[in-house]
């Protein structure tokens, strides 16, 4: 019965002007003297025909294991107004000369191409894709080729608020948005560059304009962010959002590490820990990513595994870089360069032949690179980011937008830096940085001018031999193991005398590098997180808070630091609260170098401890 049917309408088609495409598929010119309104309702009885009767899926986008090629990725720019220290080093990348990168009319030349051929997805990157000048009419041509479902784009979000109502109108499809911390201040420190508060409008004008999800691309990098993963899903709640949560991957420049590695059953054991009532969802053909939703949340949230668990089996994407490479693989070093071809003429049918054997090379899995990751380093514990760093200071232009929270429309976020001046007692400024929100600093106990002296408390505080030498004077760990848990809590200080001129462009945050006090106190916190794989004795301690503040003493030109550590245990944390002093003060010694090379550090003392069986311990 349903032969009739079929019938008319292949007879329609073939009365119709027409051309094809390899893969089969009709495509109609409209007749002469047709009525816009005939000619609208024929293509949309012709495209429910090939919803009902697709074509044979193109023989040059299938490779040697089957695999169809349905998804293009096109890098419209080499540039970035960012440098993600994962993605890129901090004096950034050549650039290839504009001349050999593609125009405008051959990214679209291409996209035609690929669209003929089976594509139905086109997502736009880069560099930072938004950057691009003529990035809404880009989208707005793809947009007209028939056939194509789906354009996105992966941006970085610095321009998003700005640009998005264009490219919504353009045809822009769906979003992927990179953030990797919730804290404005670490934001500034992983990609080297301010905007934190624009990301955050970006994410809000996405929302607001009806994106659902809008998908958020995490990097998880060890010591760094992995602390902030229940933070990022708690924003699932109540947002359409898609939280994705990537395993750091090795790139040139980024000098990977395996250690700064986290792996998708790392992070979601810590997230079952939290929300056991976690569930999957069905994976999508050729989805990269694996998907989890908790009862009664709005959003949802991702892994990508490229590291412990890849995808290659079903990998259906194929990279255009933006100097016009074919690349079948992203961690692959084989290319084919199609704008060479384009540029000498090639006709599409040779076009056709080149990306054939291309794909056909692609191997069965990426690159050899790496063997499978069975499992990663142990999780090192870290301090939950729901204690914002909170930055005091006099320069306006690190105030963030105090509405930033409103964005989240009542989810946790962290909060923007605060700003409160400080009088020292000869009228000048002073700036103050502290991590945590209600610091209560008293300058006499960090004043290094005081004579100090120690006292103690509760048993005897010292021991009359070293105890991590045993009794043949051999280096050993202390066991703990009938130690009992006690809150122990430790400060302690450390001392960089600057000297006048590197003094001068701290205070004013005008080193080259950057905000020389933040990145120091991030230093500090991780460090203190880290100090077990630093000292080769140290037990590893699950940490429950960090605090590192900076106070600048314009009398000696000098920055006072002082780190504090608390933790549940049977073990000590003097040694985490002075390995984070003295890797801030390392810190601050890296970023002023440049300036000056009489940059003493000094003076790193415990400053208190208590719990633990040896007393207390107050240097007064």
């Amino acid at each position: 019965m349903a032969a009739r049917p079929v019938s008319r309408m292949l007879l329609r088609v073939l009365r119709s002007s027409v051309r094809s495409c390899s893969s089969g598929a009709p495509v109609m010119q409209p007749c002469p003297g047709e009525s816009s309104q005939s000619a609208t309702e024929e293509l949309s009885r012709r495209r429910q025909f090939l919803r009902e009767h697709p074509a044979p899926f193109s023989a040059f986008l299938t490779d040697s294991f089957g695999r169809q090629h349905s998804y293009l990725r096109i890098s419209l720019t080499e540039k970035c107004n960012l440098r993600c220290q994962y993605c890129m080093p901090e004096e950034g990348v050549p650039l290839t000369p504009k001349a050999d990168l593609l125009t405008t009319e051959e990214i679209l030349t291409l996209a035609r191409l690929f669209v003929k051929e089976g594509v139905d997805k086109i997502r736009l990157t880069g560099g930072e894709p938004l950057i691009r000048p003529d990035v809404v009419d880009i989208v707005a041509q793809l947009h007209q080729l028939q056939g194509l479902r789906t354009i996105g784009v992966t941006t970085n979000g610095i321009n998003l608020a700005r640009l998005l109502p264009q490219l919504q109108k353009a045809g822009l499809g769906a979003i992927n948005i990179s953030l990797d911390t919730l804290v404005p201040a670490k934001f500034e420190f992983i990609v080297r560059r301010k905007g934190f508060h624009k990301v955050m409008e970006g994410i809000h004008k996405a929302i607001d304009l009806g994106y659902s999800p809008v998908k958020i691309n995490c990097v998880v990098m060890r010591g760094l962010n992995e602390d902030e993963l229940l933070d990022f899903v708690a924003l699932t709640e109540g947002l359409p959002l898609d939280v994705r949560f990537i395993e750091y991957m090795p790139f040139d420049g980024n000098k990977w590490n395996f250690k700064k590695m986290v792996s998708y059953k790392e992070m979601l054991d810590t997230l079952q820990q939290q929300w056991p009532e976690l569930e999957k969802l069905p994976e999508e053909e050729s989805s990269t990513a694996k998907t989890f939703k908790i009862p009664g949340f709005r959003g949802h949230i991702s892994f990508i595994t490229s590291m412990s668990e890849h995808f290659c089996g079903t990998c259906n994407r194929l990279r255009i870089t933006a100097d016009g490479n074919l690349k079948v693989c992203l961690f692959g070093s084989s290319e084919v360069s199609l704008r060479d071809h384009l540029r000498a003429g090639a006709s599409e049918e040779e076009l056709l032949r080149i990306i054939g054997a291309a794909v056909g090379r692609k191997k069965r899995q990426h690159a050899e690179l790496f063997l499978i990751l069975q499992d990663s380093p142990p999780a090192i514990p870290s301090i939950s980011s729901r204690d914002p760093i909170h930055v005091q200071g006099l320069r306006h232009r690190m105030c963030f937008s105090n509405h930033m929270p409103t964005l989240w429309k009542g989810c946790w976020v962290s909060k923007s830096p605060r700003l409160a001046p400080q009088q020292l007692g000869s009228g000048s400024l002073q700036r103050h940085y502290s991590s945590h929100p209600d610091t209560d600093t008293n300058p006499e106990c960090l004043s290094p001018m005081s004579q100090a002296r120690a006292t103690h408390s509760g048993p005897l505080p010292t021991s009359d031999r070293l105890t991590h030498v045993d009794t043949e004077g051999r280096a050993t760990m202390v066991d703990v193991g009938g130690k009992p848990d006690t809150e122990r809590v430790a400060v302690a200080s450390a001392t960089v005398l600057l000297g006048p001129v590197a003094f001068k462009l701290v205070q004013e945050n005008q080193l080259k590098k950057g905000d020389a006090l933040v990145v120091a106190q991030l230093a500090g916190i991780q460090a203190a997180k880290l100090t077990s794989q630093l000292i080769p004795l140290c037990h590893h301690v699950a940490l429950s808070h960090v605090q590192v503040q900076l106070q600048l003493d314009s009398t000696r030109h000098a920055v006072v630091i002082q780190a504090s550590c608390r933790a549940q245990g049977p073990t000590g944390v003097e040694m985490e609260a002075l390995t984070s002093a003295a890797v801030a003060s390392l810190t601050l010694y890296d970023m002023c170098k440049a300036v000056s090379r009489d940059i003493v550090l000094g003076e790193i003392k415990l400053i208190s401890k208590t719990g633990g069986q040896r007393g207390d311990f107050h240097r007064t």
